[in-house]
């Protein structure tokens, strides 16, 4: 049988454990609120975005922009999304082991969050540029990292871009995803206005429809960005406050284990000491 002192002193320090895991559990329970509540409001916004640009695609005609151009893909940019944190199941490792097995050895890579960057740096790949998030980021914060992926694609520096993330489905489920968002491509567009039930000839536009689509596909782009970061961080405080309840809920049982331990150990020495006494009152008599 275990010291019943040890006994004791792992109790202790599990409970200590388990208030900690309790606390990070409200916390990420808090901020988890808030971030669903953000990526899924900006879905509905992104779908009519969609709609907007492939019927302005489709007004413009013979419509050429530098987003839309399709070229020989010998270098590709992925954006991959990650926390800047741990403690949140295998959230990063999904979504990394995913990375790594769709690599096919032609990719550089800018990353959003601490663990993506020492995982591609550890690993050797090519990192263009590293990005911070914090929590309450805006669109305006977003906008620095699409502003950087649309400049290397204009200057050629790359010739497609793609962002891995976790896509927020709900609490307990989150799925590593790869959306490519540059080049654009006319056939992106026209199988958007295809599964849509607006026809071009709804639209009456001022000023012109290749005037309004040189304005949007810039804005495509980032907002496209700052929806994956929001699905991002919605999974992050899903997965966190999920692993720190299992986390709670593991501790909690493992402190009734090591009770009952307890007690065992404890009745088992009350038992030798009575056997004892009685030992000695026989031999006396």
């Amino acid at each position: 049988m275990a010291n019943l002192r040890d006994i004791r002193r792992r109790i202790k320090s599990i409970k200590n454990t388990a208030q900690i895991t309790k606390a990070m559990q409200m916390v990420a329970a808090s901020r988890m609120r808030k971030a669903q509540q953000a990526a899924i409001a900006g879905r509905p916004y992104a779908l009519r975005l969609d709609e907007l640009g492939a019927h302005l695609h489709d007004a413009g005609g013979d419509f050429t922009h530098p987003l839309l151009e399709e070229r020989q893909v010998k270098k590709v940019c992925a954006l991959v999304v990650t926390t800047d944190k741990g403690l949140c199941g295998a959230l990063n490792t999904n979504l990394l082991r995913d990375v790594i097995k769709q690599d096919k050895g032609n990719k550089v890579y800018v990353t959003a969050g601490r663990k993506g960057r020492q995982f591609l740096a550890r690993s050797g790949k090519t990192l263009l540029a590293d990005f911070e998030i914090r929590d309450n980021f805006t669109f305006r914060d977003s906008k620095r990292i699409s502003s950087f992926l649309i400049d290397g694609f204009i200057k050629r520096d790359f010739d497609a871009v793609e962002i891995h993330y976790t896509r927020f489905i709900n609490t307990i489920n989150q799925k590593p995803t790869v959306v490519e968002i540059l080049p654009i491509g006319a056939h992106k567009l026209d199988a958007k206005a295809a599964i849509t039930n607006i026809t071009p000839g709804d639209y009456l536009f001022e000023p012109s429809g290749p005037e309004l689509l040189a304005k949007l596909l810039p804005f495509y782009v980032h907002y496209e960005t700052y929806q994956t970061l929001l699905d991002s961080k919605a999974s992050e405080h899903s997965a966190r406050m999920v692993a720190m309840k299992n986390a709670t809920d593991n501790a909690k049982q493992l402190v009734k284990d090591l009770t009952l331990e307890y007690n065992k150990a404890r009745q088992a020495m009350i038992t030798t000491e009575l056997l004892e006494i009685s030992t000695a009152q026989a031999a006396l008599g």
